[in-house]
C-alpha cells in the first residue's frame, strides 16, 4: 500500500496549544493567527490558561514572547520510535500490518496514534509531522474509506483515531494559514459522513461509537471556527464557511440531544453580517423555525429541494423525527370515519408509499385497503408508539440530485 503523494492544499488555519508541563489539547482556541499566507506561522501572544495555582505560580513572571513552539521534523506519517514501540508490543492496527504481520509495518502503512496524555516534555521535534507530511496523512486516511474489506465500523475506528492525532501535531505546532483550514474541514467532512454511514452498521459497540463520532465533530465543528475568525479579514467569508457554519445549527435543532455546544440564540450572535445572510445560514434558520413549529411538510420539502449533502447527512434524524411527528398528529387528529391515504402522506413525508406503510407499523399502526383498493391508515389507533429499536432510514425523495456530489 503506497502513500499518496505529497501536495499543498488550497486552504489552511491556526490552533493554539498548551505548553510547559501541561498537556497538549487537539482542541484549539481563538486567538490571533497567520492570516491567509501559507507559511507556518505560530503564535508568541497567546493568553496563558493555567491548570493550577502551582503551574499559575511557575510562569508568572515569564515573557510570553519567550515562550516556543515546537516545529515538527517527523517526515513519515509515523515517528519512526513510536513504529519501533508498536511493532514490539504488537499494538498495530490492521491497516498497519506488513502482509498481515500483527508485529510488522513500514512507514507507508504506520499512522501515528493519538496520546491523551502528552505533555511538552514528552515531545520531540522528531515526533510531530510538519503540515505537508499532516496533509499527506490526511489524504492517505480518507482513501481507506472505501476500503471494502473491512466494515466501515472497523474503517470508521482506525480513522477516527488518527485524524485526532493529526489535530494534536498542528496544536502542538500552532499552525496557522489556510491549508490547516482545508486540513479541519476535511476531518469534519468525515465525522459528517460517518454519521451517516454509521446507522447502517450493527454491532453492541456501534451506539458509543456513534456518540464519540458526533462527539468529536462538535468539537472539531469549534476548533474550525475559532480558525475562522482568528483569521478573518472584514467581510470576508471563506469559500466553504457558510456550509460548515451551518452545520451547527443542524446539530442544535433539538436540544434535548445533549450534542455538546453553546445555545443557537448566543451562537447567532457571533456571526458576521454576511454570513447571516449568506444562503446556506438562511436556509438552516428556516429549516429551525419550521422544525420548531413541527411544520414537516415544509421542512421535509425544503431539505429535500435546498440541502447540501453534508447538510443532509446531519439531517437524516431530523427527518425521522418529521416523519414520526407527522403520522403521530395524522393519528391523532384526523377524522374516526375517514381514513387517510397512504399515497397523500407519502407525498407530504417525500417517502415511497411502501415505506411509509413500513413506517406506520413500526409506530404499531395497522393499515388496510379500502373497498377502491388504495391503502390507508385508519386513524384513532390507541397503538400508537416511537419505535425504540435500531434507527431505520428511509429515502428522502428528491434528495437524488445531490447523493453524487461527494
Amino acid at each position: 500500500m503506497n502513500r499518496r503523494n505529497r501536495g499543498s492544499s488550497s486552504s489552511s488555519s491556526r490552533v493554539s496549544n498548551t505548553y510547559g508541563n501541561r498537556q497538549f489539547s487537539d482542541n484549539p482556541r481563538t486567538g490571533s493567527g497567520g492570516g491567509v499566507n501559507e507559511s507556518f506561522q505560530r503564535r508568541s501572544d497567546a493568553p496563558h490558561k493555567r491548570n493550577n495555582e502551582k503551574d499559575e505560580s511557575k510562569h508568572k513572571d515569564e515573557d510570553p514572547a519567550d515562550v516556543s513552539f515546537i516545529v515538527g521534523t517527523c517526515s513519515s506519517m509515523c515517528p519512526e520510535r513510536e513504529r519501533v514501540t508498536r511493532e514490539r508490543l504488537r499494538d498495530l492496527a490492521v491497516f498497519e500490518r506488513l502482509y498481515g504481520n500483527p508485529s510488522k509495518s513500514s512507514t507507508e502503512i504506520a499512522v501515528k496514534k493519538f496520546c491523551r496524555t502528552l505533555s511538552a516534555a514528552d515531545v520531540q521535534a522528531s515526533d510531530v509531522r510538519p503540515l505537508p507530511v499532516l496533509e499527506e496523512t490526511l489524504r492517505y486516511l480518507l482513501s481507506l474509506l472505501d476500503s471494502k474489506e473491512h466494515p466501515f465500523e472497523v474503517v470508521h475506528d482506525f480513522i477516527f483515531d488518527r485524524t485526532r492525532s493529526i489535530r494534536q501535531d498542528l496544536s502542538i505546532q500552532n499552525l496557522a494559514n489556510e491549508r490547516v483550514i482545508y486540513l479541519y474541514e476535511e476531518m469534519v467532512k468525515f465525522h459528517v459522513i460517518s454519521h451517516k454511514r454509521l446507522q447502517s452498521c450493527s454491532g453492541t459497540s456501534i451506539s458509543s461509537m456513534h456518540h464519540l463520532n458526533m462527539e468529536q465533530l462538535a468539537k472539531t465543528l469549534t476548533s474550525l471556527y475559532n480558525i475562522y475568525d482568528a483569521n478573518r479579514k472584514p467581510d470576508y467569508i471563506y469559500e466553504n464557511e457558510a456550509e460548515f457554519r451551518s452545520l451547527y445549527v443542524l446539530l442544535h435543532l433539538n436540544p434535548s440531544n445533549g450534542v455538546m455546544g453553546e445555545p443557537l440564540s448566543l451562537w447567532f450572535r457571533k456571526l458576521t453580517f454576511a454570513l447571516v445572510k449568506s444562503k446556506e445560514i438562511c436556509f438552516v434558520r428556516n429549516l429551525l423555525r419550521l422544525y420548531r413549529m413541527g411544520n414537516y411538510k415544509n421542512f421535509l420539502s425544503r431539505t429535500a429541494s435546498e440541502a447540501t449533502y453534508l447538510q443532509y447527512c446531519i439531517s437524516e434524524h431530523h427527518i425521522r423525527e418529521m416523519r414520526l411527528v407527522a403520522v403521530q398528529y395524522i393519528n391523532n387528529v384526523c377524522y374516526k370515519l375517514q381514513p387517510y391515504p397512504l399515497l397523500r402522506l407519502s407525498q407530504n413525508l417525500k417517502m415511497k408509499e411502501l415505506d411509509v406503510e413500513s413506517l406506520c407499523h413500526e409506530c404499531g399502526l395497522e393499515t388496510c385497503t379500502d373497498p377502491d383498493g388504495f391503502t390507508v391508515l385508519p386513524v384513532k389507533q390507541s397503538t400508537f408508539r416511537s419505535p425504540e429499536d435500531k434507527f431505520k432510514v428511509y429515502d428522502l425523495i428528491g434528495i437524488e440530485r445531490i447523493k453524487m456530489s461527494i
